[in-house]
């Protein structure tokens, strides 16, 4: 799973984790934009997306960090309420073969 922040402002302590390979999400105030920004090893990718009608689903302002699965992020870039995505979880086999 990958680590996803979600975050209102740019601090520091965002920019310490960089290039620890997590996204960092922002958003606009009317929130109807959200920009992703992570490193991928050679240099600094940026993501962009706007919704038209819409605004995306965001969490209250607070200094925690979020963490969200593939699927909740994909329901958040799709503009849906990525909270009622709950991740699936897999048993551990417990034998091979």
């Amino acid at each position: 799973m990958s680590e996803v922040t979600c975050q209102t402002t740019r601090n520091e302590k965002v920019c310490n984790r960089t290039f620890s390979g997590a996204l960092h999400v922002f958003r606009s105030k009317r929130a109807d934009r959200v920009r992703i920004v992570w490193w991928d090893g050679s240099g600094v990718c940026l993501y962009s997306k706007t919704l038209e009608d819409h605004s995306f689903c965001w969490p209250g302002i607070s200094a925690a960090r979020m963490r969200l699965d593939h699927a909740q992020l994909m329901a958040l870039l799709a503009g849906l309420d990525w909270k009622k995505i709950r991740p699936a979880r897999v048993r551990r086999p417990l034998s091979t073969g």
